[in-house]
Order: C-alpha cells, then sequence, then structure tokens
C-alpha cells in the first residue's frame, strides 16, 4: 500500500563514514562539501548507475552557507564529471534537510515529473559551522520571541523535564548507542573517502564500546545556564526548569562531517538502471509544532506510518535519529516501539549527527538493518530546531 498514485523506488543508497569534529582539524576537515558529494555521486555511477539517465540531484543541507552555498549540488554534480545536462538543487530545513531532499525526490518520481532522482545531504561541520549563516531567528529578539526559537539542547532538556526523564535515563541511553554503534556490522554501502588515492576514513567515528554509567556521570551538564530558558519561562511557566540541567556532552549528538546519496525512481526505471529495486517509498510527512519541544519527529512518524497503511507493530527497524538521548527515548515510548529495534546500529550520540547529511545516513542503516533481520518495513525520522518534524517508512522489497 502506499499513499503515492504511482510507486516511488529505492535503486541505491550510500553514504560516506561520519567523522568527528575535532577543534585541532577532524579527519575530514580537509575535504570540502562538493567533494564528500562527488566521492558518492562517483560511487552510484561505478555501482552501475547510468548518470545521463538523471533527471535531477536534490541535495539537502542544513547550513547553506560560505562553500555550502551556492548550489553545492550542482557544484559536486560538476565536480563528479556527470553528464552537464544532469541539474541540481539544495533544499534546506535544518536538521531535516536531508529527509526533506528524499521526499522531494520521492514526490518528483510519484508525479511524472522525473523518472530517476538521486537525493541525500551532506554537511561539513568543520568547514561550515552550525549557525555560521547567524540565522536572524537566533539574534533577532523580537523574531526570536515570535517564532519561540529556543537553542536545541534547551528544547531538549525541557523534552526530557516532561516526560520525567533522568539524567540516569540519557545516560544510559548513550551507553547503549555506544554498545550497538561499536557492534554494527560494515556496510557495502559505506563509501570510504579518499584524498589523492588515499583512504582517510573507512568506518564511522566516535563509537567508545567502553562507555558507561559512571563515566558519564562525571559530565557536567551543558544547558543549565542557557539563556534560552528565560524564553521558556515566559511562554511556558507552568514547566520546571530542571535543576542545574539534563544533556551533557554525552547525550548531545556529536558534530560530525558527512554525505549520503540514494537513488529513486519509478518502476519503469528498473529497465534503466538495470536491476531490481532494494525497496518501495511507501510514506512520507513533514510537520511541525509550536512548542520548543522535540516532538514533531513524533508527529511525523505517525503521519508517514498512517499514509503506508500500517502500523508501529509492523516495523521491522526504527531509525530515530539521536537528536539528543531525550528525543530517541520519547519516540520510543510515545508511538510503543521494541526498544531492540530503535537505532539497532547505534546513533548520533555515538557516532555524530551531520545535520543535512543525516536522513540519508539514517535511510542507509534502515536498509542495511531489514537485510540483515530480513524485515521488510522501516521508519525514519528526524526532529528539529523550529518545531520541524520529518519521517519516511519505506518497504523491503525481498
Amino acid at each position: 500500500m502506499s499513499q503515492f498514485s504511482s510507486r516511488v523506488y529505492v535503486y541505491d543508497a550510500v553514504r560516506t563514514p561520519k567523522a568527528r569534529v575535532r577543534r585541532q582539524g577532524g579527519t575530514l576537515a580537509d575535504v570540502p562539501s562538493h567533494e564528500l558529494l562527488a566521492q558518492l555521486l562517483t560511487a552510484l555511477q561505478e555501482r552501475g548507475l547510468p548518470t545521463d539517465a538523471v533527471d535531477d540531484v536534490i541535495v539537502g543541507t542544513s547550513t547553506a552557507f560560505g562553500e555550502q552555498g551556492g548550489n553545492v549540488a550542482r557544484a559536486g554534480v560538476l565536480w563528479a564529471g556527470w553528464p552537464d545536462h544532469v541539474g541540481a538543487g539544495v533544499v534546506s530545513r535544518l536538521c531535516c534537510s536531508g529527509l526533506e531532499a528524499i521526499e522531494s525526490a520521492t514526490a518528483k518520481v510519484a508525479s511524472g515529473i522525473a523518472d530517476i532522482v538521486a537525493a541525500g545531504g551532506v554537511e561539513s561541520m568543520s568547514r561550515v559551522p552550525m549557525l555560521a549563516d547567524r540565522p536572524a531567528f537566533t539574534a533577532d529578539e523580537e523574531l526570536g520571541d515570535r517564532t519561540g526559537y529556543v537553542t536545541i539542547g534547551v528544547s531538549a532538556d525541557l523534552l526530557a523535564a516532561q516526560y520525567g526523564l533522568t539524567r540516569t535515563d540519557l545516560d544510559a541511553y548513550a551507553v547503549t548507542s555506544h554498545q550497538r554503534a561499536a557492534a554494527a556490522q560494515p556496510s557495502a554501502s559505506m563509501i570510504p573517502v579518499h584524498v589523492d588515492g588515499t583512504t582517510v576514513l573507512a568506518s564511522d567515528e566516535g563509537a567508545r564500546p567502553g562507555t558507561t554509567l559512571e563515566s558519564l556521570a562525571e559530565l557536567a551538564p551543558l544547558f543549565g545556564e542557557d539563556p534560552s530558558w528565560d524564553r521558556v519561562a515566559t511562554r511556558l511557566p507552568t514547566i520546571e526548569r530542571p535543576d542545574g540541567g539534563l544533556h551533557t556532552a554525552a547525550t548531545a549528538p556529536q558534530m560530525a562531517d558527512g554525505a549520503s546519496m540514494a537513488v529513486f525512481g519509478s518502476s519503469a526505471a528498473r529497465n534503466v538502471i538495470g536491476r531490481e529495486p532494494i525497496a518501495e517509498v511507501v510514506g512520507v510527512a513533514q510537520t511541525a509544532v509550536r512548542s520548543p519541544l522535540l516532538t514533531a519527529g513524533v508527529d511525523a512518524s505517525r503521519r508517514a506510518l498512517a499514509n503506508a497503511g500500517i502500523t508501529t507493530g509492523q516495523l521491522d527497524v526504527i531509525e530515530a535519529n539521536e537528536s539528543f538521548a531525550a528525543s530517541a527515548l520519547v519516540m520510543t515510548r510515545e508511538l510503543e516501539l521494541d526498544p531492540s529495534k530503535v537505532n539497532p546500529l547505534g546513533g548520533s550520540l555515538a557516532t555524530g549527527h551531520p545535520l543535512g547529511a543525516s536522513g540519508g545516513a539514517l535511510l542507509v542503516n534502515a536498509l542495511d538493518r531489514l537485510s540483515q533481520v530480513d524485515g521488510e518495513y522501516a521508519l525514519v525520522t528526524i526532529p528539529a530546531a523550529l518545531g520541524l518534524g520529518a519521517a519516511v517508512v519505506v518497504r523491503r522489497l525481498r
């Protein structure tokens, strides 16, 4: 069952490993965003994609500024040496940008506007730091009041407080994320990053299997003194401020560099691509909430599942971005999910959250895990700042 009049299929999906951002320069700090994209586009071509048949390339990036401004998608296409006639563009919906690119590609194929679209995301947080574009809602007091903007760490602490999550609950979730990420099997869909012919990164960084509750308990909260609490007190006076704060560096997502890309097409595209699709997109949704709580991902997931015509009990894999520990825990509780199926390969707390690239990276993880467990349905979802949320449901084709 599908919410679309025409079926939309996934023919391939790849991503780079995620590299941690470090003050002294991370592993991918010298690799610009267009190069990360180009290496994935080249990999898709080498895996059999006829690039002259691609109708469009859509790339999500949260911070479309500096090197990631000026249509980094088109720059990546040209840098990869794809045919000149292949158009490309950027979409930006903060952390939901990658899923927005995927949903835009899905809509183009479903409507018949395009037959084959490549879509994903990129974010080099080493080279283009978060908020480098100085968005007005963070600096303009009146706009901040009108939008209800609070820093996303405060949103996460608010969410934890609202749901009665303790510091120990959050830390325990982070321990599990690191353990699962460290135990994850290598993926053929993870494309190593090369510089001058030398492999510089072949697997995700960040996972620490030795992480314990005792070691995390020593970390100080990050957001207890954040100025955003003043706005929270004005707008939500009934919510009690957590004493000292709840989330730490371990229960917040690590900043990361990375890229992701997938190929979407119609049923007829199999004749052009020369292979059978690996999955079908059966439900998508974008939602938003006015509250500063990170709950829009829950709303988007419910809507995407309804559009797909399935229940949570039919899900074999859930890739719920670990925007913070609280967001994944609340997703699990609200949708009554089996915790063992939520982020079974670990998540952003362990390996990082490259903002616009995360949607496609989660899709790769979901497809990998479905194959490992011979599952059928997966949900991919992300909440974002300013009350945004996005979700995609895919059905693996056995």
